[in-house]
């Protein structure tokens, strides 16, 4: 296996009293790749302060988290983390998008992005896979994992094909290439934080949202260690 430097984009712009009580996603998906690759370096960039890489050949490959913002919103730190993605495209840097990750690329890249037409994903949800790329091992056909998002990509970006997704969210996981992979979800969610979100965000989605979500949370095993090997086999890819 090789020794990789992998650069996470941090996006996430929850600095509530919950959020200050985790560690920040910077240190969640250092925790979750280092489980399948110990031997790996990790680089973390507050995209949401303005903070990337001057050079983006400083990193093997990237990481774009989640995020409560939407990534039709005008900020300039937005904006900024499109001319990073087009870069990363231009340059087939391997990078990796999860919930407003997989979003960002999209809609930097040509797609659409708007309201989940159900309403709020929020719970676990299952991706079922259609197409399986090399880097999928092991090979699994449906994935649970956690889930906390409002909007999805409704268009695909030019030169984009599905991975997988159910009628809910039909575009759940995404790749350009194969430099390029997505999920709508989450991996680097453990199953303390996610309980913990849903009573978090219960007074935002109301209280019959945040049990069902909660109770899916605690009966159901979350296959983030297994989309943590299928990352790690992407970036591992001979290209």
């Amino acid at each position: 296996m090789n020794q990789m430097t992998i650069g996470i984009l941090v996006t996430n712009t929850d600095n509530s009293d919950f959020a200050s009580q985790w560690p920040r996603d910077g240190e969640k998906f250092t925790t979750l790749l280092q489980a399948v690759r110990p031997h790996w370096n990790f680089t973390v960039y507050e995209g949401t302060r303005g903070i990337f890489p001057t050079d983006l050949a400083e990193c093997d490959g990237y990481v774009i988290g989640g995020s409560p913002a939407s990534v039709n919103d005008p900020d300039e730190w937005i904006q900024t983390l499109f001319g990073v993605i087009h870069s990363l495209d231009q340059m087939r840097i391997p990078t990796v998008g999860c919930c407003f990750g997989h979003q960002a690329i999209s809609k930097a890249l040509g797609g659409t992005v708007g309201k989940n037409p159900g309403g709020w994903g929020f719970g676990v949800s299952a991706t079922h896979f259609t197409s399986h790329e090399k880097w999928m091992t092991p090979q699994r056909d449906t994935l649970q994992l956690f889930a906390a998002h409002s909007e999805q990509v409704l268009e695909l970006p030019p030169g984009a094909r599905i991975l997988g997704g159910d009628a809910f969210c039909p575009t759940a996981s995404l790749a350009i290439g194969n430099h390029i992979f997505t999920t709508e979800y989450h991996p680097e969610m453990t199953k303390q934080f996610f309980v913990g979100l849903t009573h978090a965000f219960e007074k935002y989605m109301g209280a019959e949202i945040a049990n069902r979500a909660r109770l899916q949370a605690e009966t159901t095993e979350a296959d983030g260690l297994l989309f943590a090997s299928w990352m790690a086999n992407f970036f591992d890819l001979d290209r």
